[in-house]
């Protein structure tokens, strides 16, 4: 059946594999220039500009940005009746601040964000090399998309907005994750990310009872919150990321924010939390005359494909044809937006690597042309009608 389903030029690993190498310095030197351009969110516009200027030399149609700082670019198909979208997020979790000088060894490269998400980004700006090489012809239109505002605050506005306002319609969504190869996501999570934030006052009552400091006071909050039963069904989970306060010894911290998350596969879950935490802030605020506020600053919707859908079960396919065990796990990324239209979609990565999120990851070289392969054969699957629904 895999076979049936993956043209010759992909199917023959040692033919691809040639052409692949031919764009591969191509695609390493994109990819380095990508992880050198800092890019935080709501700050992304030289990517824009860098990946806006690869869609033109490559000769794609429409090549602009839009309302909300999107890259896009759209390869013709042969009939053009249907559209497959490829979507891989510009910003990153640095500021302009962070060093982003890349090193370049062997089989590796290390770098700020690199494979979060500079390889998608690089790869978004071969593809269409890569499939004039491949004599590839489709005959659905493709567009290509870096989109903007995806990280933290941003909550993935860029893709929300671009499906709420195009013109095209989607047959299907590709969202190209640089790692870990193999990983399959076909359905998001409910989430909703917080910032809970401390502030005393300038007339606070010193000799007021209890405890006073922005430390204390949000690991009370922190404690309340772990004290929260969590259910196993349906899969639920509270992840506190970091907190800010405190400059210096002999200091009481006036200021402070507390990060964290909670996600869950259900939409009634993430709110039940929401407001059991809700009371957890007011009832501390209340106690001890402090203002702290709880403020959402990003959310998803749970939703998705099914894992028997044939998208799915293509892209496990393409990644057995490529020798790459398949794991499946939620995502809270693009995901998301395209399962809020109805439109299937899955994510995909495509290397591997080490050091996920951490300032300087770093990412396997030799990986990237499998994960090419399992990118073309589904672009293709999904164009030949593989992936639809009977």
């Amino acid at each position: 059946m895999i076979d049936n389903i993956i043209p010759d030029v992909v199917a023959d690993l040692s033919v691809f594999e040639k052409r692949v190498n031919e764009v591969r310095e191509t695609l390493l030197a994109n990819l380095v220039m990508l992880s050198e351009i800092p890019a935080p969110t709501f700050n992304e516009r030289e990517r824009v500009e860098f990946l806006l200027e690869k869609f033109t030399e490559s000769e794609l149609q429409n090549t602009s940005t839009d309302e909300a700082g999107n890259a896009l670019g759209l390869l013709p198909g042969t009939e053009g009746d249907e559209n497959i979208l490829l979507v891989s997020h510009l910003d990153t979790l640095y500021s302009e601040k962070i060093d982003h000088s890349v090193s370049v060894e062997a089989n590796k490269i290390t770098g700020a964000g690199i494979g979060h998400n500079a390889v998608g980004l690089a790869t978004l700006s071969v593809l269409p090399l890569l499939l004039e090489k491949l004599d590839v012809k489709l005959k659905s239109n493709l567009i290509l998309m870096g989109s903007a505002q995806s990280l933290g605050k941003g909550s993935i506005a860029g893709i929300r907005f671009f499906l709420s306002n195009t013109k095209y319609p989607i047959k299907a969504g590709i969202c190209i994750d640089g790692v870990k190869l193999g990983k399959i996501c076909h359905s998001s999570v409910g989430m909703m990310r917080f910032e809970i934030t401390y502030n005393l006052p300038e007339d606070y009552d010193w000799k007021r009872f209890g405890t006073i400091g922005a430390i204390p006071t949000l690991s009370e909050i922190v404690t309340q919150i772990q004290k929260i039963p969590i259910p196993s069904k349906p899969r639920t989970t509270i992840i506190l990321g970091s907190m800010e306060c405190g400059t210096a010894y002999n200091t009481i911290p006036t200021e402070g924010i507390l990060r964290f998350e909670i996600r869950s596969e259900s939409e009634e879950m993430v709110n039940d939390l929401r407001y059991r935490i809700q009371n957890i802030v007011a009832e501390v605020s209340s106690i001890y005359g402090i203002d702290i506020s709880l403020k959402i600053i990003a959310q998803r919707k749970p939703g998705g494909i099914p894992f028997s859908h044939p998208l799915t079960n293509c892209t496990r396919n393409m990644l057995k044809h490529v020798g790459i065990k398949s794991w499946i796990q939620p995502d809270t990324s693009e995901l998301s937006a395209f399962s809020d239209k109805n439109i299937p979609a899955i994510t995909v990565g495509m290397t591997t690597g080490v050091r996920k999120d951490k300032i300087y990851e770093q990412i396997q070289i030799d990986p990237i042309t499998k994960g090419l392969g399992q990118l073309i054969g589904l672009i293709l699957s999904i164009d030949r009608g593989v992936c639809d629904e009977s």
